[in-house]
């Protein structure tokens, strides 16, 4: 019967565990691989996905800039009209407001003159002047109320 020596037990234990560590480490790389492939496969479906994604998105931009740019020209354009009118209104108010406030006080003038002057023509029989009313909430009331209600 052969003895086995301390040596030989040792080599045998270091043999073991070298057996047992690069089963640990076969099993870990198969997991890491499938794990990788995985993760190829899904980054190939994103990127298959994203590319049409990204196309659409581009044009969507670009139609959005041709917008933008159609709405500033519009906005551009209506602030020339802006400006125009404005000025328009400014030309027109200094042409026509000074004459026209003049001509409208020449024309009172007048009426309070000619007014004044049937009034004072002896001979001549003026219609009396018509009782004032007052104005209540929509409703005319007349003079005799008028009075009743001052008196309250």
């Amino acid at each position: 019967m052969h003895t086995v020596s301390g040596g030989e037990v040792a080599g045998i234990l270091v043999a073991v565990f070298w057996a047992i560590l690069v089963s640990f480490l076969a099993v870990a790389l198969a997991r890491l691989a499938q794990t990788l492939k995985a993760t190829t496969k899904l980054v190939a479906d994103v990127t298959d996905q994203a590319v049409p994604l990204l196309a659409d998105a581009s044009s969507a931009v670009r139609s959005a800039q041709t917008q933008i740019d159609r709405v500033d020209s519009i906005a551009s354009d209506v602030q020339e009209v802006t400006s125009n009118a404005s000025a328009l209104s400014t030309t027109v108010a200094s042409t026509f407001g000074g004459p026209l406030v003049k001509v409208a006080a020449f024309g009172y003038g007048v009426r309070r003159a000619i007014g004044g002057r049937k009034e004072d023509l002896p001979g001549r029989d003026v219609p009396g002047r018509q009782s004032r009313r007052t104005v209540i909430v929509g409703r005319t009331v007349p003079a005799a109320r008028r009075t009743k209600r001052k008196k309250d």
